[in-house]
This record gives structure tokens, sequence and C-alpha cells, in this order.
């Protein structure tokens, strides 16, 4: 691929080639609507550099062979959707115990159980919660343009390696199925983080290097874990969000990823018949922008709350601004696709308007 070139591209397909550009090596995934552009563009994209791209025979098996090649310090990723997570979430759980780097994207479609194709915010809980075993802890990331999540997949991998932690891309269906122009880019240098004092590349010469999560000891979890959790404070150096029109809004809406973006509509929409309403759309759902929220609560804005499911970010919401307000919630059903215009009542009945 080139350097840099303006293409037409779906947010699946940009976070393909913002992989590769990052320096992926290793995929291994199984297929799942609506992410398969992901597998399908890797698998002839992938041999073609070099690297291998592995159809595994199932999502455990493709989660398991990231702990494999994500030891040895090849850069590595799978990709899947909700219930397809679901079963990747043990692999996870010890990749986040062995302390290795590695890229899981879940581009979300609506549930519980197989529940549809369709998109929905409905694994919130589950990227940012933990969906695994134990007190551990990713990185999530919720792009909502194709350009971002271009270039989110980039900054995923240097992420991992800074903390040699999984990263997880958290997207949904709209933002995998839509086509927008991409500027392509690749990064002028590749930061491996010190990987070769930890990476199990053969032990000729050097001490030898020991990756696990099993800890047996008296007290050896508990330290283990007391380090891992100042690992997790230090990941707050990382918080991003974007505010849009909050400077003199009355009403803050909160919404993440495609909603965020449709939400963003609205809001023009709004301004231009003179209501003063803005956005804080999180761009890190963990960490979570909490004191930045907190700040605007303390400058006396209102809140209201905006996902396409039944209610959870809305919970880390009001963690962030408790002392001071609460906010109101919206919750856009999942098995049906929004517009801008069906946010607009609810935000005028937040306001007092309706």
């Amino acid at each position: 691929m080139p350097n840099s070139e303006r293409i037409f591209i779906k947010g699946n397909e940009a976070i393909a080639r913002g992989a590769i550009a990052a320096g992926l090596k290793c995929y291994f995934g199984y297929p799942i609507t609506p992410q398969n552009d992901i597998p399908e563009f890797m698998s002839a994209a992938l041999p073609a550099i070099g690297g291998e791209f592995v159809q595994a025979e199932s999502e455990v098996a493709a989660s398991n062979m990231l702990i494999g090649a994500a030891a040895t310090g090849t850069r590595c990723m799978t990709s899947s959707s909700s219930p397809g997570i679901s079963l990747k979430q043990e692999a996870i759980s010890y990749l986040a115990g062995s302390q290795l780097p590695a890229v899981v994207v879940n581009m979300t479609r609506g549930g519980p159980g197989l529940g549809d194709i369709g998109p929905s915010q409905g694994d919130y809980f589950q990227s940012v919660k933990g969906g695994g075993h134990g007190d551990y802890r990713m990185l999530v990331i919720a792009p909502s343009t194709c350009q971002e999540a271009y270039d989110t997949a980039i900054k995923a991998f240097d992420l991992a390696y800074k903390y040699r932690n999984p990263v997880m891309i958290l997207g949904d269906a709209i933002l995998g199925q839509m086509k927008e122009p991409v500027t392509t880019w690749t990064p002028d240098h590749i930061d491996d983080h010190n990987s070769d004092n930890w990476c199990l590349t053969g032990a000729d010469g050097r001490d030898s290097h020991i990756l696990r999560s099993l800890f047996l000891g008296e007290g050896e979890l508990a330290a283990h874990n007391i380090m891992l959790e100042k690992k997790y404070k230090s990941m707050e150096a990382e918080i991003d969000q974007e505010m849009f029109e909050c400077e003199d809004a009355e009403l803050i809406v909160v919404a993440y990823g495609s909603i965020g973006r449709i939400v963003k509509s609205t809001i023009r929409n709004l301004r231009k018949k003179g209501y003063k309403v803005g956005l804080f759309r999180p761009i890190t759902l963990y960490p979570f922008p909490s004191e930045a929220m907190k700040k605007l609560a303390l400058a006396g804005k209102k809140f209201l709350t905006i996902e396409h499911n039944l209610g959870q970010m809305v919970e880390d919401v009001r963690l962030s601004i408790r002392t001071i307000t609460d906010s109101d919630f919206f919750g856009f059903y999942p098995g049906n696709l929004p517009t801008p215009d069906d946010f607009e009542d609810p935000i005028l009945k937040s306001m007092g308007g309706k």
C-alpha cells in the first residue's frame, strides 16, 4: 500500500489498513457479521507483505493464538462482533494478566444472545468493565468516523506496547459498514517500547524471560494485582474526548461512537433554532473522561446521556458527576437505525422545552 492516499473505504477496512500501517504481522479471526470485511481484507493484504493470516476454527482458538503471537513480541490483532467477543474474553483476561500487548476489535451488533446483525452499543459493559475473569482492565477507544477508525488502529498498537496490555477498538455496524474518504498515513517510527526486555525470542546470552498469569505463592497474586492496578491508573494519561458547542451550552448531551456523531448532527440542527446544547463525546471509554465531565457539571451544565442500548455508559456519567448533579437518559432500542431527528425530542424534553 502507498504511504499516503485518499481513498473511499468502509470503517472496517479503515481499521484493517490502519493496523497494517502500524506494523501488524499476525491476524487471527473467525467470521461474524458485521466485521467480516476485516478478515477478508487481511486474508489478502497480510500475506502480500509477509504477514500471517489465520482463519481459526473458532473465536476461542483465534484469541488463544493471539496469546502465543503476542508473547513473541509480534504485532497481532483479532476482530469479532459481540457474541464472538464474549467467547474471546477468557483469552483477553489471560493477555491482561500476562501483560501481553494485542489489539482486539469489536464491531458490535444487537443482542443479547445472537440478537441481530444491526448496530447496537450493548457491549459497553462487556468492553469497559471487563467481560473476562479477574480485576483486569483494557484501554477501550471508540472512533466515530472512518478516518478516526484508521487513526485509532495505529494508536491502539502504540498504546498496547506502551502499557503491555490489550487495547480494544469499539465500533458498531454503522461505523463498520459506512463508507467515507480516508487519508492513509504510515508512522515515521514504530515504537515497541523496549519489547526486547520481555518477549520470548530465545534465551541465548540473556536472562530468562517469564510470561505468566498464574501466581500461587502466598501474597504473589496480590503483589501482581497491585502492580497492574498502578498501571491501569497510569492509563489515565491517555484520556481523550471531543467537546462540541459546550462552552455556552445549558445542556450537555453525552454520547459516544457512531451515536455521538449522529447526536452532533442533531445539535447542529438545534443550534440553528437557537437552543444552547452541546456534545460531550468520550473517545476513550476506559479510562473514562470523568474529570472533564465534572468540570462541566461544576459550571452548572445539565446532562443527558444518549446510547443505542437500554442504559450502560450512563452509569459512568452519573459516577463522574454524582457529587454535583445527575444525568437524564434516553436509550434508542437496538434493532432500529437512528437518525438525527430521533434525538431532537429527547433533547428538548431534557432542556424543559417540551
